[in-house]
């Protein structure tokens, strides 16, 4: 089950986002804010590897108490949590639904 989704831009922003209903965030949303920044700058870190390496598909990340992906559209991030107990199988369904539906941003 999903928790919580952001789209980013490419400084750090948030643009828009949503969380499931009955479900509280794990951090302050100054925590949310900066993480978001942090995550803009990991991507042009990341981008510097592109040319030998090829593009990011998808940032999986398993914590003890969530999982975090983090997608890259052309202009903007999509960053998504979700529940860590959650079968990879049906997380790689949401990651591949999520890249389809957000190719244009």
């Amino acid at each position: 089950m999903m928790r919580f989704a952001a789209i980013i831009d490419l400084k750090g922003n948030i643009s828009e986002a949503i969380m499931k209903e009955g479900k509280t965030s794990l951090k302050s949303q100054k925590e949310e804010e900066h993480f978001c920044k942090q995550v803009a700058m990991r991507r042009k870190i990341r981008q510097q590897f592109d040319k030998s390496l090829g593009p990011v598909n998808y940032v999986h990340i398993e914590r003890q108490k969530i999982t975090q992906i983090v997608i890259y559209p052309k202009r903007k991030t999509i960053y998504v949590t979700m529940e860590p107990n959650m079968d990879i199988k049906r997380k790689l369904e949401i990651v591949e639904s999520i890249k389809k539906k957000t190719t244009k941003l």
